[in-house]
């Protein structure tokens, strides 16, 4: 891992980047972005922040551990949720993290997760606001999706936001894991919106702008009859066929 520095600043231009007005993930104060420093401490979005006009001083920096113990409590009310947030801060002074704190704090314990982004893009919401959402989730239509996003997102059923969101979020997450054997490259919100994660701000905008363009051919191709899904032989062969792992590791995935 980088410095501080280096990770605070790598934060705050990828918020931009999917910020960006042009790439249509979010607006106003939509979606959040963070980042491991530690085992112990990560960045995260302040709460009511813009992604595309993100600085230095609308990051904060959280401990990791009492977020991750709200995840095991069901007797929180919001304002015991705020104060919790408001307590894990390392800096008093700084400001209010987002209550979507809480998955990334979990999101960023999992093996080679650096960096979370969150956003509620248009063409993606398009379907996970329809009944098509879970082929969505768990089918491929090309193998540049395959590459960047993996063989099947984590899709979660629309929860309340906040603490229930991210206990759901941990929970399809962990079947994820203890079925596919490693983390996700992208976890889809019904109703809501898209987490991606990764290793690199790369492997984050890779997954997050792949499964936006994937989206896009969804809809265009649920106009036309389809969607026509790749079969699951064929998504196995290109996740392990050599000159795509090269081209993953190129690409900083």
């Amino acid at each position: 891992m980088a410095d501080s520095t280096e990770i605070r600043e790598a934060l705050v231009a990828l918020s931009r980047e999917l910020g960006a007005e042009h790439r249509g993930l979010a607006i106003l104060g939509e979606g959040n972005v963070s980042a491991k420093l530690s085992d112990d401490t990560f960045l995260v979005k302040a709460s009511g922040s813009s992604l595309g006009t993100l600085t230095d001083a609308d990051v904060t920096e959280c401990r990791s551990a009492p977020l991750l113990k709200m995840l095991d409590r069901n007797d929180l009310d919001d304002k015991a949720v705020d104060d919790e947030l408001l307590a894990s801060r390392v800096n008093d002074s700084a400001k209010k993290p987002s209550v979507e704190a809480l998955f990334h704090a979990y999101l960023l314990s999992l093996p080679e997760t650096n960096f979370v982004g969150h956003t509620h893009a248009i063409h993606i919401n398009q379907i996970l606001c329809s009944p098509r959402a879970a082929d969505f989730a768990t089918m491929k239509l090309f193998p540049d999706d395959i590459v960047c996003c993996g063989p099947a997102s984590v899709f979660v059923p629309y929860t309340d936001p906040g603490l229930r969101l991210s206990q759901v979020i941990r929970k399809e997450t962990t079947h994820y894991v203890e079925e596919m054997g490693f983390a996700p490259r992208v976890i889809l919100l019904e109703n809501h919106g898209i987490i991606t994660l990764g290793r690199s701000p790369e492997a984050v905008k890779a997954a997050m702008f792949m499964a936006e363009k994937a989206a896009e051919i969804f809809v265009g191709a649920a106009a036309l009859g389809g969607p026509r899904f790749l079969s699951q032989e064929n998504i196995g062969r290109i996740l392990g066929r050599p000159d795509e792992h090269y081209r993953r590791r190129m690409l900083k995935l």
